[in-house]
């Protein structure tokens, strides 16, 4: 039995810097993720979403792979979310289970599809956190503004608060590749099979379609916040234009009186 452990640690990971500076076998990298093989035959796979998963390491690697690396993530997490999974080797068939996969062919590619699959799991548990915390945020402005008629934020904080919005929604779409295959199950029918199997067992596409709605509500009541923001303001423009004028005319009056 070998175990799966994934862990988001951070915003981000600089790939290229980690890529520099550990000089470990190196069996696929691009701009997005490396994925190791350790002298122990164990593997470890990072991700520039700030995902490291590890397989078959135990638990003095993961802790000092994690301190190597630090440097080269942004905001590092001192929580980290983490996800367990475990592999079962010769099975006469592929199976899933809750938290737990039998398979037929040991290899490295099915070793690094189940790694992905798991990684994008604690991802998505990540990115459904931040947009929860974003909607019970936004509730408490809606709520506010049902009971006193006005909104209970300024200009500024709106402004930082639709940017966050934009910034989860980038990272989300430019991270989490929830609907494609990776190109190696393309050609493979089994590995094709592992990966709706993953897909499916971890309810990837239901997750992630989850986190795109809760987005879009916050979205969408942040545009109607900038609205209401944009009127209250038109309207306090209108009051000191209206207030000129008034000074204005009660300025001219004054002068006329006193000429009398």
């Amino acid at each position: 039995m070998l175990q799966v452990l994934s862990y988001q640690i951070a915003d981000s990971i600089d790939i290229k810097s980690v890529k520099a500076f550990f000089k470990s076998e190196i069996l696929h990298y691009d701009a997005d993720e490396l994925f190791y093989q350790t002298e122990s035959s164990g593997y470890i796979y990072v991700f520039k979403y700030g995902v490291v998963c590890f397989l078959d390491c135990d638990e003095f690697r993961i802790k000092e792979f994690l301190k190597l690396i630090s440097p080269f993530c942004k905001n590092l997490f001192e929580k980290k979310l983490s996800e367990e999974f475990q592999i079962e080797t010769d099975s006469k068939e592929n199976k899933f289970g809750y938290n737990k996969i039998e398979i037929t062919n040991a290899d490295m590619e099915t070793f690094r599809l189940i790694m992905l699959n798991v990684s994008q799991s604690v991802a998505l548990d990540y990115y459904s956190e931040q947009t929860n915390k974003l909607l019970v945020e936004t509730n408490y402005h809606t709520l506010h503004l049902e009971k006193k008629g006005k909104l209970d934020i300024s200009g500024r904080n709106l402004k930082k608060y639709i940017g966050k919005t934009l910034n989860l929604k980038n990272k989300i779409a430019e991270n989490l590749y929830i609907f494609d295959s990776p190109p190696e199950t393309w050609e493979d029918e089994n590995l094709n099979k592992i990966d709706i199997g993953l897909k499916r067992t971890f309810d990837l596409q239901e997750r992630f379609r989850n986190i795109q709605e809760g987005v879009e509500i916050v979205k969408e009541n942040l545009e109607l916040f900038k609205d209401i923001m944009q009127y209250r303001n038109s309207n306090l423009l209108e009051w000191i234009i209206i207030i000129l004028i008034l000074v204005e005319v009660i300025n001219l009056f004054f002068e006329k009186i006193f000429k009398w």
